[in-house]
């Protein structure tokens, strides 16, 4: 269900609470991707940068990398006005069994990454500085630590390689959302950004548009590497061949670019 434009916000939040339950019913019946919108007027958005301290070229030399992919991440409102909330992939990493690491969302067999026995999935506690970002605090993030075979998906393994995937994103269904409206006419939406707002990384954001849509609960289904995503907190965080010391990578001088997404949200 599209929402329209509105002139004010006054007529956006009393579209949205009219509508809520249309709106809640229309996001958990879709299975929720990168948009694909990462880009606005040319302007890159909020994305981190990231320098190995090794050379990632002379790795994978066996035909297997092990790479380290932050999914997703909570604490942060994407594009979708989804803000993910710590917990949110418990249930789901303990349930499902096959999740896979893929190319682009293509549930393909020539596009899959990783999945079975080479994929490990887990939800850990970074501050954002360990992501490379210029927020204060924490964040849950959805860790992928997938064995990358040449063999399998060439073209990731070589783009792994090169350290040219710098952005992911999770292929998942919603199970527990919840409005969060920024007007006190609205009780409870009102009590929920009360609640929730205070751990938004990016609150800039979160206040332009005035609403956003907690989420509490998801099934994962993939994550996969993506040009851009809807959360751009999602960057490559290890690269290593099997059996050495994990580097740590080190944030560039310039770690955010200080254009952001706001006119995105507003579209």
């Amino acid at each position: 269900m599209k929402i329209p434009d509105f002139k004010t916000k006054k007529e956006l939040f009393a579209f949205l609470i009219e509508e809520k339950e249309t709106l809640i019913a229309d996001k958990m019946a879709a299975v929720k991707h990168a948009d694909g919108m990462a880009y606005k007027d040319g302007a890159i958005y909020g994305q981190a940068t990231k320098a190995f301290t090794q050379t990632v070229k002379a790795l994978g030399d066996d035909g297997t990398l092990t790479v380290t992919a932050i999914i997703n991440t909570t604490n942060l409102m994407d594009s979708h006005k989804d803000v993910h909330l710590p917990g949110i992939w418990n249930k789901s990493i303990k349930e499902n069994k096959s999740i896979m690491h893929l190319q682009e969302h293509q549930m393909q067999f020539d596009k899959i990454i990783a999945k079975g026995k080479d994929l490990k999935v887990s939800a850990k506690t970074f501050t954002w500085k360990d992501l490379g970002f210029n927020f204060g605090g924490s964040t849950e993030a959805l860790t992928f630590e997938s064995t990358v075979r040449d063999d399998r998906n060439k073209q990731m393994f070589d783009l792994y390689r090169k350290g040219e995937v710098d952005n992911h994103s999770v292929g998942m269904r919603y199970v527990k959302l919840i409005l969060a409206v920024n007007d006190e006419e609205y009780g409870a939406e009102y009590d929920a950004w009360e609640k929730y707002y205070p751990e938004i990384a990016n609150k800039a954001e979160a206040d332009a548009v005035g609403y956003f849509w907690a989420v509490k609960e998801a099934k994962v289904i993939e994550g996969s590497a993506v040009p851009l995503g809807s959360n751009y907190a999602t960057p490559t965080l290890d690269i290593k061949e099997p059996g050495q010391p994990t580097p740590k990578p080190e944030p560039s001088k310039d770690t955010q670019k200080k254009q952001t997404f706001i006119n995105l949200l507003k579209s």
